[in-house]
């Protein structure tokens, strides 16, 4: 049996050759390591920016609003001021341009009313204030609005209270003689 040869010493080119792509593999490391933490940052800076945005958004959300209400306000004010002095119908146009301010600014941002006169009953728009009989009505619909609802692009800010409409009862029958 022959004996086993000894390893044969590396040739000084494959050793050269072996560090070369070792310091190349290092490098490609180092660029890789270098790229993540640089992706981690800008990933970390995007998440506190966006949280940012969203506490400005909350803290001015309803800016443009409030400044649509100062509007409002301001005619209230003016009506205040001048209600010792004026006639009533002066005080009635300034109610109704008030009232038309206030449903500008409503319109200009969503809000819807409710108005349900008619309308079936909806306990998801409607609160049921009390139910009255009705021969005219029909059954479950709203025979009065008490209080107009709102919403806001669709969602429930309050909602109508109503009388709702019931079928008038049967005479009770008389007791027997």
């Amino acid at each position: 049996m022959p004996e086993p040869e000894a390893p044969a010493e590396a040739a000084p080119d494959e050793l050269a050759q072996l560090r070369a792509e070792l310091d190349a593999a290092r490098q490609a490391s180092a660029a890789a390591r270098d790229a993540q933490l640089r992706a981690v940052a800008e990933l970390d800076n995007v998440r506190k920016r966006a949280q940012r945005d969203i506490e400005n958004a909350h803290r001015f959300a309803l800016e443009k609003f409030a400044a649509e209400l100062l509007g409002v306000r301001d005619s209230l004010e003016l009506a205040a001021q001048n209600a010792a002095t004026a006639d009533a119908t002066a005080l009635a146009a300034g109610q109704q341009a008030t009232l038309q301010l206030l449903a500008k600014a409503f319109e200009k941002f969503s809000i819807q009313r409710i108005d349900p006169l008619g309308a079936a009953f909806d306990p998801a728009l409607h609160e049921a204030v009390v139910m009255q009989e009705s021969a005219t009505a029909r059954p479950d619909s709203v025979l009065q609005v008490l209080q107009s609802g709102y919403q806001l692009n669709g969602r429930l800010l309050r909602p109508a209270r109503v009388i709702v409409a019931r079928a008038p009862q049967a005479p009770a029958a008389p007791p027997p003689a």
